[in-house]
């Protein structure tokens, strides 16, 4: 017992030597269900989001930092697929676009050089979030020649709203500087685990097999962000 307390003390007293930095973060977030090349910007354009929240940084010193961060993270998707409907006067389509809003929890493990006037560092950071805003649009439609109808189900979209877990977690790396000790400028992969829905509500609705097989195997969020964070 006693070397339990004795440990806590020593990571309390190590904390409070270290000097720490409350701020506030936001910027850019570019996400999308495939990873595929061809599409990236495509996607890139289609969904084009943002997030924002506070953050505390702690330097160890030795170049080691910890970086948690409390944000809103928007994260969406946007997939258009084509199929043949055996002529060639006949074309048909399905347009999907998702969009999620997390409360986020991360944690950046930074590791770089001081050099004084700025210090560059790679970082990991695992987050975990939950699921509080959302955003379905799908739409079939079917043109012959130069006509066309479309097709627009809000109870397909509200179902596809239901559909999604509502638990996110994952992790990012990434690049970043520290310029002097109150602005800071990263960027970073971001990769969210787990399917984006619960494949089990699929089951319940024949009408989401459509969903289903636009999103293939259901692939979760992942893109890239670039984030601005100033400290006070």
């Amino acid at each position: 017992m006693k070397k339990i307390i004795t440990l806590v003390a020593l990571v309390l007293a190590s904390v409070t030597a270290a000097h720490a930095q409350f701020g506030v973060i936001g910027g850019f977030t570019s996400s999308s269900t495939d990873i595929d090349t061809k599409d990236f910007v495509e996607n890139a354009k289609n969904v084009s989001l943002y997030h924002v929240g506070v953050t505390y940084k702690v330097d160890f010193g030795g170049g080691f930092a910890l970086q948690p961060a409390l944000s809103y993270q928007m994260k969406g998707a946007n997939l258009k697929e084509t199929f043949d409907s055996g002529t060639s006067a006949v074309d048909a389509s399905k347009t999907l676009e998702t969009k999620t809003g997390f409360a986020e929890l991360s944690l950046g493990i930074q590791w770089g050089p001081d050099l004084v006037a700025f210090r560059p560092f790679v970082f990991a950071e695992p987050f975990v979030g939950y699921a509080v805003s959302g955003d379905e649009n799908f739409k079939g439609a079917v043109s012959v020649g130069s006509e066309g109808v479309s097709l627009n189900n809000d109870k397909l979209n509200d179902l596809v709203q239901d559909a999604k877990n509502k638990l996110e977690y994952g992790f990012g790396i990434g690049l970043g500087v520290d310029i002097t000790s109150h602005l800071q400028i990263s960027a970073q992969y971001f990769m969210n685990l787990g399917n984006l829905y619960d494949e089990g509500e699929f089951d319940k609705e024949a009408a989401l097999t459509a969903v289903k097989n636009s999103y293939k195997d259901i692939n979760n969020y992942q893109g890239v962000k670039v984030s601005l964070a100033i400290f006070f």
